[in-house]
């Protein structure tokens, strides 16, 4: 049995433990339901604003849908056939992969150590996932990254668990371990005396079957992230993210972001863009690591099952073939997630979502929650180019302070990312959530708001439940 502290949060997700956060006197937010009269407010006014606002937060890839399935449907952009394109990738999306061999050949070859049965096992409706609570027995949507800590450099892989822990296997093997975790109360106070309390996890890894987890072991929690708008922010040019990047905080302004480059497929430097970390420069790389280190599915990009020696050595489940998943169905699963719509802001308008803006701004919660880009040229979709659109990100790594640190470096295939540093998570569509995954409130975003170390006021979730 092994214990490893993880420091005050889960900081690969604060945004999603916040949901489980009991937070205390934090005012009510009361939003008009979309379709609701809206208050008189001159027409001219009105457009101003909702312009200002963004209310088409995906320019043309943006959705009117607003209930529990909002984050599943295709962009307007797409054609009648990219529709049908889009439709199959949704089903390669919701199929649970099976145990080699299998009369359904072609979709086997799960495991034989994985986390998940299918993509949607931790992206329920496209959504995202949230941390569980005590002994809930689910555990789809969370992992732990592993790793060694090195003193000068990256982590790297733990020589008996790899880079993850996986805690499913296929029948007649064993999983790497059992994820406990313990939670304590942290309460505290808000700048004008309101009281908030939040919950620090603690994990633990139980029935260890591989071998001992020796020294100088670091874990990293992860829950899985919404996929809206995917291949809006993979055709953000890179001159646009760096119009933003101040490594060095040169303008003293306290926001020091940086953009994260790592390795691209031919060793190049690129940016990345995708994951808590940044740590992928393409919804391709994202998703063909998904299958392998999550699934237990190899595909063309990584054609080796995510096992280590010791695991290999004990481990006799047959593969589902080289590769497990081809080239067809990882596009097809590739365009889908690249494709999925981005619900439009609700109440752009409305005096009360203008008022949460102002304080948003005024906070300085958009010199990171960055609201405008342009699309550059993008090879998947031609339509995609040009579209103005408001993801409130930077897409960049910002060091969050010792409050959100999770105590793991990134490993050489990551890039460089450490322990205090997160990539600036959209926002477009979080005000959704509660509807789509059941979980997420104003209240919790409040509980968040309490966990960064530069100034920021609740009253900000006014504009953050009209998203």
């Amino acid at each position: 049995m092994a214990r490893v502290p993880i420091g005050v949060v889960i900081a690969a997700n604060a945004l999603a433990l916040a949901a489980a956060a009991r937070a205390q006197a934090v005012p009510a937010v009361n939003v008009a339901p979309p379709g609701a009269p809206a208050p008189a407010v001159a027409g001219a006014e009105r457009a101003e604003r909702a312009d200002r606002l963004g209310d088409r937060l995906g320019g043309g890839a943006t959705v009117g849908e607003a209930g529990n399935n909002s984050f599943g449907f295709p962009a307007p952009l797409l054609t009648a056939a990219e529709r049908r394109a889009f439709a199959v990738g949704n089903a390669f999306f919701k199929h649970n992969w099976v145990t080699a061999p299998s009369s359904t050949a072609g979709l086997d070859g799960l495991g034989p150590l994985f986390n998940a049965r299918s993509c949607s096992g931790c992206h329920l409706y496209d959504g995202r996932s949230r941390p569980p609570e005590g002994d809930e027995p689910d555990r789809q949507g969370l992992l732990l990254r592993i790793g060694v800590r090195v003193a000068d450099g990256p982590d790297r892989p733990h020589p008996v668990y790899g880079d993850q822990i996986q805690d499913s296997a296929v029948l007649g093997e064993t999983p790497e371990a059992r994820v406990a975790i313990r939670t304590h109360a942290i309460a505290g106070q808000y700048g004008d005396g309101a009281g908030y309390e939040l919950l620090a996890p603690e994990y633990e890894l139980q029935d260890l079957a591989y071998g001992p987890l020796g020294d100088g072991a670091v874990l990293s929690p992860r829950t899985a992230p919404q996929l809206i708008g995917l291949g809006l922010l993979e055709a953000i040019p890179l001159e646009q993210l760096l119009e933003h990047a101040d490594p060095d905080d040169r303008d003293r302004d306290g926001v020091s972001g940086r953009v994260h480059f790592v390795s691209g497929p031919h060793g190049e430097r690129v940016p990345g863009r995708f994951g808590w970390k940044a740590a992928q420069p393409t919804v391709l790389a994202q998703t063909a690591a998904a299958f392998v280190n999550d699934i237990g599915i190899t595909s063309e990009l990584f054609p080796d099952e995510a096992l280590t020696p010791a695991e290999r050595a004990r481990i006799r489940a047959p593969s589902g073939g080289r590769p497990e998943i081809d080239a067809h169905k990882l596009d097809r699963v590739v365009f889908y997630t690249r494709t999925l719509g981005v619900p439009a802001q609700r109440g752009a308008g409305e005096p009360q979502v203008a008022a949460g803006a102002a304080v948003f701004e005024r906070c300085r919660c958009a010199v990171c929650h960055v609201a405008r880009f342009v699309t550059g040229d993008i090879a998947f979709h031609p339509a995609y180019a040009g579209q103005v659109i408001h993801p409130y990100t930077d897409l960049l790594l910002h060091d969050m302070g010792p409050g959100l640190a999770d105590g793991k470096r990134a490993s050489r295939r990551e890039g460089d990312a450490g322990p205090q540093e997160w990539r600036t998570p959209p926002l477009w569509g979080i005000g959704l959530v509660p509807a789509v995954n059941g979980h997420g409130t104003a209240r919790a975003v409040a509980s968040f708001l309490a966990l960064l170390p530069i100034a920021a006021c609740a009253s900000a979730i006014f504009l953050v439940c009209a998203w």
